[in-house]
């Protein structure tokens, strides 16, 4: 075994886990989760049925992720982020297994900052930036930061996270990156200078 799991930590039968990746206290993962490589599950973190993790995921305390949701490679959700799978619930008319929950797909290097609550059968674009305590509830473009109740683009960030300043062209560099950056409309893309 290459990957660490707290003692205090369940993790069920039929769930792969990548190497180098630390589950921490009083996780539960359950049954046909994959979790990739590289990966720090904080405590308190719960990983429904059949969610897919990718590689280098940062997932910090308090997270639940429900069957429906999948993270690709460098997402990283901050404390107490909360997914949903279903957009109508009802407990006095149950909507229990797969087909009927909404797919959520977080994008490579997305980062969903503390206490944020990404509405079910969304996408968050690569490299997005949610801010902490907003309410997603239709999709994020790749590199846009959004904030609020509900969520609004307020600008736009590189593959680093820093905030982009466009020129009188629509291209902006990033620093921290070394990336150049193309607004064009109500996008940005990357673009080599």
């Amino acid at each position: 075994m290459s990957y660490f799991v707290h003692e205090s930590s369940y993790v069920d039968e039929g769930v792969a886990i990548g190497d180098g990746t630390k589950i921490w206290y009083f996780c539960h993962i359950q049954k046909g989760a994959r979790i990739g490589t590289h990966c720090v599950l904080g405590q308190n973190v719960n990983v429904g049925n059949k969610v897919a993790i990718g590689n280098y995921v940062k997932i910090q305390n308090n997270v639940s992720i429900y069957e429906g949701v999948t993270l690709e490679d460098y997402v990283f959700c901050g404390p107490s982020v909360v997914f949903t799978n279903i957009s109508d619930p009802r407990s006095k008319y149950p909507q229990a297994g797969s087909d009927f929950y909404k797919k959520t797909i977080v994008q490579e290097g997305a980062s969903l900052g503390a206490n944020s609550t990404i509405i079910c059968g969304l996408r968050i674009g690569r490299y997005a930036f949610v801010g902490a305590g907003a309410v997603v509830t239709k999709d994020v473009p790749d590199y846009a930061l959004v904030i609020g109740n509900p969520a609004r683009i307020k600008g736009w960030v590189s593959e680093a996270g820093k905030r982009l300043e466009f020129n009188d062209e629509g291209i902006a560099f990033c620093k921290k990156s070394g990336l150049f950056y193309k607004l064009e409309k109500d996008h940005v893309i990357q673009v080599k200078k």
